[in-house]
């Protein structure tokens, strides 16, 4: 399916208020790491500090304690949940502190049955989605919600992550990119094939349009109107 990219001057103020949005609504919200999605949070908590109607999860994690300056729980804790006057009722934390293939069960069972309403992602400059790298064993897995398996670029931490059916199965699907530095990704992952070479590519095959809020440097090489 086609993707919806919008140019925005400020991709992060611009989900900011799509979480904040969302966090009135109710339902699942996905959370991602990165760069990009500090600012993001730190809107949403402004916009909206009542996050009571929701329930949190994370697309990946490093395999890290929950207070090491890698984790994404941490990188949202600090811009989101401490700004919050009301908590999620429930968050799903990836235990990154644990053995990977036990964080990696516990999350693919807490899945079952689960909807993601709104799932955000950030995009590699590899290409990658959470944390589905180029050539890794993370790409094959079909059978299961989540999975681990080792990074495809610095910091060589061993990752968990959703798989690519379980993003693939999201109500909404959402990526924030800025910095010229992701412009060749994104117009790989976005405007080229889709194919496992571009992992986030295969967001594209979901049923429902892919949506990439990203600012002109982004998209600076993306063809076409």
């Amino acid at each position: 399916m086609r993707p919806e990219l919008r140019v925005v001057n400020d991709p992060a103020g611009t989900v900011g208020e799509l979480l904040a949005e969302q966090a009135r609504r109710g339902g699942s919200i996905v959370l991602t790491g990165g760069g990009a999605v500090d600012r993001a949070y730190r809107r949403a908590a402004e916009r909206e500090p009542n996050w009571g109607q929701v329930t949190l999860w994370w697309g990946d994690e490093r395999c890290v304690p929950p207070d090491d300056e890698l984790s994404n729980y941490a990188l949202a804790k600090r811009a989101l949940l401490d700004h919050l006057t009301v908590q999620p009722r429930a968050v799903h934390r990836i235990r990154g502190e644990a053995e990977p293939a036990e964080a990696a069960a516990e999350l693919d069972e807490a899945l079952q049955g689960i909807q993601l309403d709104l799932l955000l992602l950030g995009l590699g400059p590899d290409g990658h989605m959470a944390s589905l790298f180029p050539g890794s064993p993370q790409l094959e897995v079909r059978d299961r919600l989540a999975t681990d398996g080792p990074a495809g670029l610095e910091p060589w931490v061993h990752r968990v992550t959703m798989t690519v059916p379980t993003i693939q199965s999201a109500v909404r699907i959402v990526f924030i990119v800025s910095g010229e530095t992701k412009a060749d990704a994104v117009a790989r992952a976005f405007g080229g094939e889709v194919t496992v070479d571009v992992p986030a590519s295969l967001s594209r095959l979901a049923p429902v349009p892919v949506e990439v809020f990203l600012d002109e440097s982004a998209a600076s090489k993306i063809e076409g109107p």
